[in-house]
């Protein structure tokens, strides 16, 4: 992985591709390259670290021969096989004849090395890749076509794999396959273009085609050849796109991610008024997302998204009296889950193209599971697949480090919560409804609580320099110590911890020493002695705590070392909607001191926004 975009049928294809590669960006990658033809010969540029040093090598070359080239592919790369260097790098070439750009992983492919190596192919990369191109150029010097030379090497290929490959005999043609990981075809006039999602391509195209899971397909200037995995001839449908380019910008903003924070009391208006109706009615359908009422929910999503699926549960549980399983996408499929006391499975995903995800919704279907999705991007793989989706509307998230995606499927899962507890008489019309106009009013709430920035960055200026960092929460605000301790390692780079308050006694207490950050969200919920306790404990062996809490709290506690005091909020339901809150606080934490440090914010090491490997 990570990006592919590629061009056939217009001059200067080059251009076309290096745009598609910015627009990937925001994924994540170590390496980037492009091939092309030019004076019929295959050509290819390479280059490690930021697109721009790939531009500039481009910008050293004789430009006559690439202003003529019609057919180009370009690849960011985030490196899985082999270290990050240049023969790492995509495109990966075979005998100066076939070119491939692959995302995913080739599971097999160690198999099909050593036969090929038995052949007396050598091999010039440690990638998975590179058995591909091999495997075409053995195909094609047998006198096989193109596309018969394809269809053989994927009955060949295991994994979850997206690739596209060009050869110096078929000048014209792009052979494209995808199998779990994404691609989409940009229907042009007089061209195609071929991208990882439509937003890669959408600056030249406003009609694609999503190829379905299986799908493979042969693609010149005029014509789109398109086969399922029975090897058929079908039609998929065209879409038209309609993406904003206006919102993929930093807007005066230092990062995408600063940007982001700061827009989610704009973009959640777009979150909440798709769900609440003039009625002020939330327009959840539950029997579209299977739920059942004397069975349970399961919710299966990975990262950031799953420690919102963990304040779900708390919500769900507490206002509706439904039972609730969390599960790490990851491992969901791996550990023959039982589903009977189950009807329906939410899974969540800002991209809706993490493989893990994918996967563990497709286990789901197995086991006769209804299936709901929560995602940001319409028409994405979950969104295809999925049986319901209801969708977050925040616009593209450009940020590896997820932060409206994060609040805006809190909101969307709260509401899931009153839904249900509405329909079961958990709460009555009086009680419901003033949720609902405290739902509405929490843009501006965030809007206030967004005016902490320069109180946060004071904070973070007496723990920038930290090497480890605690964060505790308890109840519906322990997931939120999980997310700011991930925020803070993915793009600070120190390492952070997050635990539940009752915990550190059982452990992490061992950890403090003099000085050790420890980060407490607390709010009034009737326990929140209990916690303050905890931070005692934490004080008197010399941690800098720093309490971000409501003024209840703040006044209960005055020993800490710095405090974030929140805004005041409904007394009745300050404590429901407390992770929506000190979510806030938690991504301009992590964001200042990770500029403070230097580090990549918008791109952090080793990170990708879209994670279509397992």
């Amino acid at each position: 992985m990570c990006g592919i975009v590629a061009v056939v049928g217009k001059n200067q294809a080059y251009k076309y591709v290096l745009e598609g590669l910015k627009r990937l960006e925001y994924r994540g990658y170590d390496s980037s390259g492009i091939a092309y033809f030019s004076e019929k010969k295959l050509n290819h540029v390479k280059s490690v670290g930021k697109l721009n040093k790939l531009i500039k090598k481009i910008s050293l070359l004789d430009i006559e021969p690439l202003n003529k080239s019609s057919l180009a592919m370009g690849h960011t790369r985030w490196a899985t096989h082999g270290k990050v260097d240049l023969n790492n790098t995509h495109p990966i070439i075979s005998n100066n004849k076939v070119a491939v750009v692959h995302n995913g992983i080739i599971e097999n492919y160690k198999f099909l090395k050593n036969n090929l190596l038995l052949d007396g192919y050598a091999f010039n990369s440690l990638t998975d890749t590179e058995v591909i191109p091999h495997m075409f150029y053995k195909y094609l010097k047998a006198g096989k076509s193109f596309l018969e030379s394809g269809r053989l090497i994927l009955k060949l290929l295991e994994g979850a794999f997206a690739f596209l490959a060009i050869s110096n005999d078929n000048k014209n043609e792009i052979f494209v396959s995808r199998k779990t990981s994404p691609l989409v075809i940009g229907m042009g006039d007089g061209f195609h273009v071929v991208g990882s999602d439509a937003q890669s391509i959408s600056h030249m195209v406003d009609k694609v085609i999503y190829l379905e899971d299986g799908d493979y397909a042969l693609i010149s200037d005029l014509e789109v050849k398109i086969f399922n995995e029975k090897d058929e001839n079908v039609n998929r449908r065209t879409i038209n796109v309609n993406i904003d380019h206006g919102l993929i910008s930093k807007e005066g903003y230092r990062h995408f991610m600063e940007k982001e924070i700061f827009e989610q009391p704009s973009v959640l208006i777009n979150t909440i008024s798709s769900l609440i109706n003039e009625n002020n009615e939330i327009v959840l359908d539950l029997e579209k997302i299977g739920i059942q009422i004397n069975k349970g929910i399961t919710i299966c999503a990975a990262g950031t998204s799953y420690y919102a699926a963990m304040v779900g549960k708390y919500w769900i549980e507490k206002l509706s009296g439904i039972s609730v399983n969390v599960d790490l996408a990851s491992e969901y499929r791996y550990r023959s889950p039982v589903t009977s006391s189950f009807s329906s499975m939410l899974v969540i995903s800002q991209s809706g193209e993490s493989i893990d995800t994918l996967m563990a919704m497709r286990e789901g279907k197995k086991s006769n599971l209804k299936t709901c999705a929560i995602v940001n991007v319409d028409q994405s793989t979950i969104d295809r697949e999925a049986d319901h989706t209801i969708y977050t509307r925040v616009g593209p998230e450009i940020g590896v480090a997820s932060t409206k995606s994060f609040t805006s499927q809190l909101i969307v899962l709260l509401m899931l919560a009153l839904k249900l507890a509405k329909k079961l008489n958990k709460i009555n019309m009086k009680q419901y409804l003033k949720f609902v106009d405290d739902i509405k009013v929490l843009p501006s709430t965030l809007s206030k609580i967004l005016k902490l920035n320069d109180k946060v960055i004071d904070v973070s200026q007496k723990i920038k320099n930290a090497k480890n960092v605690l964060f505790l929460g308890r109840g519906n605000l322990y997931p939120i110590a999980l997310e700011g301790a991930l925020k803070l390692k993915e793009i600070s780079y120190i390492h952070a911890e997050g635990f539940a308050a009752g915990e550190m006694k059982h452990g992490p207490i061992a950890l403090i020493e003099e000085d050790l950050p420890v980060i407490m969200f607390l709010t009034s919920d009737g326990l929140e002695d209990k916690a303050i306790s905890n931070l005692q404990e934490a004080i008197s062996r010399g941690a800098n705590t720093i309490l971000i809490s409501d003024k209840k709290c703040i006044n209960k506690s005055q020993f800490f070392t710095s405090k974030i005091e929140i805004p005041s909020f409904d007394k009745d339901f300050n404590s429901i909607f407390a992770p929506i809150f000190m979510a806030i606080p938690a991504q301009l934490l992590a964001y200042h001191i990770a500029r403070e440090r230097g580090t990549d914010v918008d791109q952090p090491r080793n990170l990708a926004k879209s994670v279509t490997v397992e």
